[in-house]
């Protein structure tokens, strides 16, 4: 048996309402959605599933060396040819032995991870990590858009734990057309036939939920949501009420959150305590999974989905970059990817290096030491990602080196500063210059403490560079 020994779930802060759209297009195409999650300039579903990933290795107190088996899902991921499990498991610090699986192409692929990492356990792995994150999009009048939300989920997994996978079941059966993407573009779509896509969700939902050894009798369930209404339409094919839908519902404060609406549900679910939980995904073309989790009501789990950043029409379209220019052309620091990878230590781990000579510590650990001048190799010395402000200032519009004016042109103004990031203990720190995110730059002033994450820095020479900004600390 596979159990769920942690849980972390992540949303952006930006938050768009129904009215926002409605006040832009004379309507709101995505029934039963009140407000979605909008994803931030620097993120993506690989910087969700950072976010995601770390709060769930907290939630379970499980050191990320002790994964074995590492699953990432999304439909959206930031490159439709890489392996990014190896950028992710360097950003949460698994180890490079450990078996990684890529899942995308639908929006079952959370669940699908899932089932994945349950045959892991069954097999030779031991502990495993399953993330699922994403951020659909669509055409901007189209309902697809009106719904896509953005946020991500992800689950510790053992043998024992409080929360158990008692039953699984899976159906499929072609029907084309009902949630499409082309290969190249962004936009998601669909043929837009109401009644043959309620029959293609409610029939797969139906024929996974058939397919469980016991008719499902729970307190929750976690059901695909595309919108806001189309979960509680598949209620009788799911054999289960309303009631049980709204209690995991997360599509009407979240949105469609894609290969992460199930995962981010049944992570709800969990930390609201509910005992028993019926998790139902369904991908187009068509297919669903159905798993029922028994829990002891005490899962160790660690979300933050809430948002407090109210964004408008305009500013939405900004954030994703449509109404934004490209890069400038020219001019910019340029770091080679071999020299940006040897710093990747630095960049997601907090490498810094200390002294042999006068034990100061230095960031990054190269060079002749800033304190005493050695020119001796560095002890390694891993930084904790808190401290506090030593100075600040806001980079404003045009202020901004070149290779950030396409992220600055689409986040507007933000703060940079040098920070101490301190040890573990809290006994010493070294100081970093770093780039502020999830806050407005007034928000951090000299002395404030704060807290790094991974957010993407710039893109060049097509490939996108990651590294840790900081932010308020919670």
């Amino acid at each position: 048996m596979t159990a769920i020994t942690g849980v972390g779930a992540y949303a952006p802060r930006f938050r768009i309402t129904a009215d926002a759209f409605e006040d832009a297009w004379g309507q709101f195409q995505a029934a039963g959605v009140n407000e979605k999650a909008v994803a931030a300039a620097d993120e993506d579903a690989l910087t969700m599933a950072y976010e995601a990933g770390t709060r769930a290795l907290e939630a379970a107190a499980v050191d990320p060396a002790e994964i074995d088996w590492l699953a990432f899902a999304s439909t959206t991921p930031p490159l439709a040819e890489e392996d990014l499990t190896a950028r992710l498991g360097a950003m949460l610090e698994v180890d490079e032995t450990a078996t990684r699986h890529v899942f995308a192409g639908s929006t079952r692929a959370g669940t699908r991870a899932l089932w994945a990492g349950m045959d892991a356990l069954a097999s030779d792995a031991t502990t495993g990590l399953v993330v699922a994150a994403d951020a659909p999009q669509g055409d901007p009048d189209d309902g697809v858009d009106h719904a896509a939300g953005a946020g991500a989920a992800a689950f510790v997994l053992a043998a024992e734990g409080p929360a158990k996978i008692v039953d699984r079941s899976e159906y499929a059966v072609p029907y084309p057309g009902t949630r499409f993407r082309d290969s190249g573009a962004n936009e998601t779509q669909g043929l837009g036939v109401t009644q043959y896509d309620r029959t293609a969700f409610t029939e797969t939902i139906g024929g996974a939920v058939s397919g469980l050894e016991a008719e499902p009798d729970v307190e929750a369930a976690a059901i695909q949501a595309p919108d806001g209404k189309l979960p509680y339409r598949a209620a009788g094919a799911a054999g289960v009420g309303t009631d049980e839908i709204q209690a995991a519902a997360t599509v009407h404060d979240l949105g469609d959150l894609g290969a992460a609406s199930v995962p981010v549900s049944l992570a709800s679910a969990l930390e609201d305590g509910y005992g028993s939980v019926l998790a139902v995904s369904q991908g187009s073309g068509a297919g669903a999974d159905a798993f029922l989790i028994e829990s002891d009501g005490d899962v160790p789990t660690n979300a933050a989905l809430e948002g407090d950043d109210p964004l408008s029409y305009a500013e939405y379209l900004r954030q994703r970059g449509v109404v934004t220019t490209g890069p400038p052309s020219g001019g910019g620091a340029y770091v080679s990817v071999p020299s940006w990878r040897r710093s990747i230590p630095q960049r997601y781990n907090l490498e810094a290096g200390r002294c042999p000579e006068c034990g100061a510590l230095s960031f990054p650990p190269e060079g002749a030491c800033s304190s005493c001048g050695a020119l001796e190799e560095y002890e390694s010395v891993q930084l904790s990602g808190e401290g506090s402000i030593e100075a600040v200032t806001t980079i404003s519009q045009g202020g901004a080196p070149p290779e950030f004016a396409e992220q600055q042109a689409r986040s507007g103004d933000y703060a940079a500063a040098i920070v101490a990031l301190e040890t573990d203990d809290g006994s010493e720190a070294a100081s970093i210059a770093a780039m502020g995110t999830d806050a407005d730059p007034d928000a951090f002033s000299v002395g404030d403490r704060i807290e790094t994450t991974i957010r993407r820095i710039y893109t060049q020479e097509g490939v996108t560079r990651y590294g840790f900004k900081v932010r308020p600390a919670e």
